[in-house]
């Protein structure tokens, strides 16, 4: 009997414990090690993760400041102005004004028949601009004619080509260092040699481009505004003329004298020729 109470108490007991675990709050659920049902918040990169992300955005800054165009501008005129020399020195001051310079300056002939030519570069963002101005400073404006090149392929091609070419320079100064023998220093020298007159080459014709990319060309050819033609054309001289007569007449009195000398001299032998010619045919007549 007794067995048989201690088994029903227990069953009451295990009765009652089992609605109270039911019962336990979410909190208790999660401090017991169960997950709650949210989304878990991504973990932090690791630092080498990150060191190849920011090199992998550098490389891409770097590639798009590469290809940013490099144009070479030129520009091509022809003016017709009221005076040559003063519109050259015109032009010399719109460049200096431009933050620019004259490459080249050039007036030749005189009054009517003087021309001009001058060559300014100025900065590209104030290209159309010295156009604009230069147009102001003509009467006329006969022609006129813009270029752009595009360089950039060609700057990109020798960058890289600098590159390889420095790579190739350290390349050649670690074997010199390490180099025992004379012949192979000598050997390496001259190789050296080669890789930086290569760089020097690249590095001077980035320069080129970068500089006629950043300063724009622009020729100006110079025209004087036709007026009526002279009389009398510039230099005339009645007294000149004249003198060029008579030295007309000296030279060609000159020359028959020359002439009538000959004669004389070889006389014998064309008076000999003559004869002969005049007796045949004297004898051919009569017959």
């Amino acid at each position: 009997m007794k067995k048989l109470m201690v088994i029903t108490t227990a069953l009451l007991v295990v009765c009652l414990l089992v609605p109270i675990a039911c019962a336990k709050t979410p909190s208790e659920e999660t401090q017991e090690g169960v997950a709650p049902s949210v989304i878990p918040t991504p973990p932090t990169a690791p630092s080498s993760v990150q060191e190849v992300y920011k090199g992998t955005a550098t490389e891409a800054l770097l590639s798009t400041t590469a290809e940013e165009r490099m144009i070479v501008r030129t520009g091509d005129m022809s003016l017709v102005v009221e005076d040559i020399v003063d519109t050259r020195d015109e032009i010399d001051q719109l460049a200096v004004r431009f933050d620019g310079y004259v490459v080249s300056s050039q007036i030749w002939g005189e009054e009517q028949d003087m021309r001009g030519y001058i060559s300014i570069r100025v900065p590209d963002e104030k290209f159309d601009r010295a156009l604009a101005e230069l147009r102001n400073l003509a009467v006329r404006v006969t022609s006129e004619s813009t270029t752009s090149q595009d360089v950039t392929l060609e700057y990109v091609d020798l960058q890289s080509r600098l590159k390889n070419a420095e790579a190739t320079e350290n390349q050649y100064l670690a074997l010199l260092e390490k180099a025992i023998d004379v012949e192979d220093i000598l050997s390496i020298y001259d190789s050296l040699s080669r890789v930086r007159s290569e760089i020097e080459q690249i590095k001077g014709r980035m320069q080129y481009l970068e500089r006629t990319s950043s300063m724009s060309l622009i020729s100006v050819n110079l025209t004087p505004v036709a007026t009526a033609t002279p009389l009398v054309h510039v230099g005339w001289s009645a007294l000149e003329v004249l003198k060029a007569a008579v030295r007309g007449i000296v030279i060609f009195g000159q020359w028959l004298g020359t002439i009538a000398i000959w004669l004389l001299i070889f006389v014998p032998i064309w008076g000999t020729i003559l004869g002969i010619i005049l007796w045949r045919y004297h004898k051919k007549k009569r017959a």
